[in-house]
């Protein structure tokens, strides 16, 4: 038979499908998905045809309209800048403390470092103070952190301080839970041979926990530390300072202009961490 002759597809061999078989079954749980959204829009109040009424849309109009030019009197922008660091200042104070909470936290409580474990069981011991110490964790980060700044403002007053500590709390609660799931769903080869040769904690953590997982620990501590700004200038709406008590102040004066300004400073803040963690990432690869 010569080499160019056309191949026939074998007697057995059935055409292709012309539609996905597993359409009815996509189709069906998208309608559930739809019937179980239905009443928690219900419930919200969700109305999205109420932005596109006329009195909303000339209100809408108006207030964007204000925005441009964004102010950039020397007088505002060095206000600004000197706001900016402060909300970074506050954001990264906040994070360094979450950090003192979370790290001997997660080293308490990650199985893969519990040396009776190791036999299968955890002793109770152990087991208890693992709980004790996740339980901890839930607790700090069940409470928002604008919560724990309504309540530092009461108690050392306006200023940084309550969202430095407000931050600490709730992202100590957030990067010990997390830190513990990275370290538990990674490979634990080497750990749990360290420990079986007489290893301490410390360093079956340092020596076979962390160098696998860096990169992913970094990536998370970073992102977190872009969501503290994000927290810090939120918490600033209730008194703790920083580009977010600025930017109340000129949302209350409709000041149009001046807001516009600090979105874009708070958008290169956030590029800017985003850029961090890139970098970091890279140069752990």
């Amino acid at each position: 038979m010569s080499a160019l002759a056309p191949r026939l597809p074998p007697p057995h061999a059935s055409a292709a499908p012309q539609r996905d078989p597993a359409w009815i079954g996509r189709v069906f749980w998208l309608l559930a998905a739809c019937v179980m959204l239905w009443p928690l829009l219900v419930a919200t109040e969700f109305k999205p045809w109420a932005l596109f009424d006329a009195r909303s849309l000339e209100v809408t109009g108006r207030f964007l309209h204000s925005f441009w030019p964004p102010a950039h009197s020397p007088d505002f922008l060095r206000l600004v800048a000197a706001e900016t660091w402060r909300t970074v200042a506050m954001a990264t104070a906040g994070l360094v403390l979450a950090l003192l909470i979370a790290v001997p936290a997660t080293l308490a409580s990650t199985r893969v470092l519990s040396v009776s474990a190791l036999a299968g069981r955890m002793a109770r011991g152990p087991f208890w103070l693992r709980q004790a110490v996740r339980g901890a964790l839930v607790v700090l980060r069940s409470i928002p952190e604008l919560v724990w700044a309504l309540v530092f403002v009461r108690v050392v007053g306006l200023g940084p301080t309550a969202g430095v500590l407000a931050i600490a709390l709730t992202y100590g609660g957030m990067l010990g839970k997390v830190y513990g799931d990275i370290l538990e769903s990674g490979e634990t080869h080497a750990t749990e041979t360290l420990l079986r040769n007489g290893g301490s904690r410390l360093q079956a953590f340092f020596f076979g926990l962390l160098p696998q997982n860096a990169a992913e620990l970094i990536s998370y501590t970073v992102y977190r530390w872009e969501c503290a700004i994000r927290s810090s200038v939120v918490l600033g709406f209730v008194g703790a300072g920083g580009l977010g008590q600025l930017m109340d102040g000129s949302m209350k004066m409709f000041a149009g202009a001046e807001v516009l300004t600090m979105l874009l400073v708070f958008v290169a803040l956030v590029a800017l961490a985003d850029r961090i963690s890139a970098e970091l990432r890279r140069s752990l690869g």
